[in-house]
């Protein structure tokens, strides 16, 4: 019994050893990625907060041009968070390059 928990402990701390071994184009494109989601985030996070401004009551209702520009605010981080995810797959090996 004790074998087989110091061969289970073994196998994990290998298997975790190389879940974490990315090469440096992997690293790289993790990277690139990363920067894409929070450039999204960004620009979209300003839509959202020029959509706010053009609502200045409270009534929780939102005017049209609010909802538009909410609207292109998440199309905008659905498609920064689809670039990243396409330029991590690539790196991975996953898709051809497009």
């Amino acid at each position: 019994m004790k074998k087989l928990s110091t061969f289970a402990a073994v196998l994990a701390l290998a298997g975790a050893g190389l879940g974490g071994c990315d090469n440096a184009a992997e690293e790289q494109a993790e990277e690139r990625a990363d920067a894409i989601e929070e450039q999204g985030e960004a620009i979209a996070d300003t839509m959202e907060q020029r959509a706010d401004e053009l609502d200045q009551t409270t009534d929780g209702v939102d005017p049209a041009a609010e909802q538009n520009l909410e609207n292109k605010a998440d199309a905008v981080r659905e498609r920064a968070d689809a670039k990243a995810e396409m330029v991590e797959e690539q790196a991975e090996g996953d898709t051809p390059p497009q």
